[in-house]
């Protein structure tokens, strides 16, 4: 299953407005111009009536400015549109084309400024392009957004001249507008090969035939000893004349709900992207394979409350509100409220299904509260509990220390990671699943664990 399109922003379109005071600048023949005035300087050392030449150089070129000036077109004669040609995705290229339109008798030429949102992996730079007259022109740019969510742009600055280069106006276009930037589109699409194992799955399990204690109905058959009078169809055995029973398959769509940390220790960055970018990344591209699976999918995002809440549901209509609440999902800087996100799910989801939890865990003497809350889960739900680990802690555990101060960091470190192998072994032990895994791996990992889940009907 794909990601629902479209998802680009709309375009925007505007014309352009004066912009400063005057709205004017001097042009870079005319600088050059007047610095070549200056040469009279040098014959005035020993004759003053260069000065006067030197006078009369200036009164022409301020007279030239001031035509050149005044033929400029007026900047309600350009149009600016700019138009988005993909959907804005953290850390993914997005492109990007401006359009200027020219209703003057001029040829133009203009520098542009497009005020996006900075990241740490674009710089907003001005743009240059010859825009004839009673034309357009439009030229293509990359964008590449640095955090999810709602992003406010700016307007487009304009700094126009004619061909003589002397004069300039400035002008901005009013082409404000709320853009939402989603997850990592190229991140799900390189782990669409899971689809096709998961396609594998579903093919042997309809060849098994499972019957058992599930709840789907399968089929009716006379009644044999052994099976339960609660399962007698009345209505088939009255039609018949003989007791017939129903027969029930083990659920093939459970409810799977994807459950996002959104407090402080989801915060920390690893190679551009913090841990909850990670875990949004893998909350996509399990949401689209177990939809794909045909699984109800819900979504539950938190921090001090309940910020995200979807319920499961199936279908492209679901997984398009599901990346439109992963767009939404932001960290927060306290500590995130885990027994209440325990509580609000274990209301919303009354039969047993599958909770997928993706979190970190604090170095403390005391039990983690998150540890608290997901065992809440273990008697109603199957638990797949991911801690998200620390790359640089388990290289600082691993050192040969060469000093005293380093000695200590490394047993810190050393105590730090088996406090988290402690705690992740309580759980498993009031049968939670558990793993560790680092940042970069995690989609991987959580896709496995859930293809490995459905292969074994652990539900």
């Amino acid at each position: 299953m794909s990601i629902p399109r479209p998802l680009e922003p709309s375009p925007a379109e505007a014309p352009a407005q004066p912009h400063g005071r005057f709205g004017l600048g001097a042009g870079p023949r005319l600088l050059l111009l007047a610095g070549v005035g200056l040469a009279w300087i040098i014959p005035a050392l020993w004759n003053p009536t260069f000065l006067y030449a030197m006078l009369a150089w200036d009164v022409l070129l301020l007279l030239a400015f001031l035509a050149d000036w005044l033929r400029l077109s007026q900047p309600q004669q350009l149009t600016l549109r700019r138009e988005w040609r993909s959907a804005p995705s953290i850390g993914v290229s997005t492109h990007v084309r401006l359009s200027i339109s020219n209703q003057s008798p001029l040829d133009l030429w203009v520098s542009a400024y497009d005020e996006l949102p900075l990241s740490k992996w674009h710089i907003n730079k001005s743009i240059a392009l010859e825009v004839p007259a009673h034309a357009s022109r439009a030229v293509d740019y990359e964008y590449t957004p640095g955090s999810r969510g709602d992003l406010r742009t700016g307007g487009v600055y304009l700094r126009y001249r004619s061909a003589f280069l002397l004069a300039e106006r400035w002008a901005i276009a009013n082409l404000e507008q709320t853009i939402r930037v989603y997850p990592n589109f190229e991140h799900a699409r390189k782990h669409s090969v899971y689809l096709a194992r998961c396609r594998q799955i579903e093919l042997q399990m309809r060849m098994m035939r499972l019957r058992g204690v599930g709840s789907d109905f399968e089929s009716l058959r006379e009644f044999r000893d052994g099976d339960e009078l609660r399962n007698v169809c009345w209505t088939a055995t009255a039609r018949r004349g003989k007791l017939v029973t129903k027969t029930f398959r083990v659920e093939r769509s459970q409810a799977v709900w994807i459950v996002l940390d959104c407090g402080r220790l989801m915060r920390a960055h690893t190679h551009g992207y913090s841990k909850l970018d990670r875990a949004v990344d893998a909350a996509l591209c399990l949401a689209q394979l177990a939809i794909y699976s045909g699984d109800r999918v819900g979504l539950l995002a938190y921090g001090r409350a309940v910020n995200q809440r979807l319920m499961p549901g199936r279908g492209a209509a679901q997984m398009r509100q599901i990346v439109e609440q992963l767009a939404a999902v932001r960290e927060e800087v306290p500590e995130a409220d885990h027994v209440r996100a325990a509580a609000s799910l274990l209301t919303l989801q009354k039969q047993r299904g599958l909770i997928i939890w993706i979190s970190d865990l604090a170095e403390t003497a005391m039990t983690p509260e998150v540890i608290e809350a997901a065992g809440q889960m273990l008697s109603r739900h199957l638990l797949l509990f991911i801690a998200i680990a620390q790359p640089e802690l388990k290289l600082r555990a691993q050192q040969s220390p060469s000093s005293t101060s380093l000695m200590y960091e490394v047993v810190a470190a050393q105590e730090m990671i088996y406090r988290r192998e402690l705690l992740l072994g309580r759980l498993r032990q009031r049968g939670a699943l558990c793993l560790e895994v680092e940042p970069s791996r995690l989609s991987a990992a959580v896709l496995n664990q859930y293809l490995t889940i459905k292969e074994h009907n652990m539900v």
